[in-house]
């Protein structure tokens, strides 16, 4: 008989006789590299926004995502216990994407919603379901484990189509953007690196998400620095079309004219009210 398959437990401390290994390996260079940018990409966030004292140039609904990442995939902090690494590293996450969205929240008259058009019930409900067809056991943390590690290979895309629209290229912004999909570079090498020393080693989930998200991210740098992209049209009328079919369901299933349509302004694709009024001037909504 084979090995049973791992959990994410297994995944992060090793399991068996090859615990030792896996663990030692597991504690890379790349690993290290990754978090710190990580870390640092969600500070410049929060710099940048008490810097500006607003929310323009970044997506509200990537953070709400990162917000259900972080929630979804560190509920085993309440089941074992860990190094205080993981834990600070754990909690700060946690705290910081929920302070994130209290940002958006209080700075809500800056928040500019006819950029960030992203549908997330797209990403949400294809990755849970991949989620329950993939996880490798059907308990609670590891079905919500791996549908974080999943949900983790589009939470930018909101960032990304936003990007895409946005004519105002901050600093802040930008490094924020570039921390966040370099991270996802470094973890890859830390794949790579755990997956050449220990051929047993496996993973697909983590690694499905992460090569989803280094796609986004390699195109995003390719159109930031050198004005092409192979992914920003397509995304863009994806991102439109699904907007399209959102608004005519609304309309239909509400009987109101609340649902959007897209007029043209200053070359820019403009999602409003057909009633007249900007989104910008609505209540602030996901």
């Amino acid at each position: 008989m084979g090995d049973p398959p791992q959990d994410s437990m297994d995944k992060l401390h090793g399991a068996g006789p090859n615990l030792a290994a896996l663990t030692s390996y597991s504690w890379n260079v790349f690993r290290y590299l990754g978090d710190y940018l990580h870390l640092g990409g969600v500070v410049v966030l929060l710099l940048t926004m008490a810097k500006n004292q607003s929310c323009a140039g970044l997506s509200m609904r990537s953070q709400i995502l990162y917000f259900i990442i972080f929630v979804t995939r560190y509920l085993d902090l309440f089941d074992h216990t860990q190094t205080a690494y993981l834990v600070f590293f754990k909690l700060t996450y946690i705290i910081t994407s929920g302070v994130a969205l209290m940002a958006f929240y209080s700075m809500q008259a800056t928040y500019e919603r006819h950029k960030d058009t992203c549908n997330l019930v797209i990403i949400l409900v294809p990755c849970f379901t991949a989620a329950l067809l993939l996880t490798n056991e059907y308990s609670t943390l590891e079905v919500l484990w791996t549908y974080s590690e999943f949900l983790e290979g589009f939470a930018m895309v909101p960032q990304y189509i936003f990007c895409y629209r946005d004519t105002n290229k901050d600093v802040g912004v930008t490094s924020f953007v570039v921390a966040l999909g370099g991270y996802r570079v470094f973890y890859a090498m830390n794949w790579i690196y755990k997956k050449i020393n220990m051929p047993q080693y496996m993973d697909i989930q983590s690694w499905i998400g992460g090569l989803v998200e280094i796609a986004f991210f390699l195109d995003y740098l390719n159109y930031r620095f050198r004005g092409a992209s192979i992914l920003r049209s397509m995304v863009l009328q994806v991102d439109e079309k699904i907007n399209e079919i959102s608004d005519k369901v609304e309309l239909k299933v509400l009987g109101t004219q609340s649902s959007s349509a897209r007029v043209a302004k200053d070359g820019q694709e403009i999602r409003r009210r057909r009633g007249g009024r900007s989104e910008e001037t609505e209540s602030l909504e996901v």
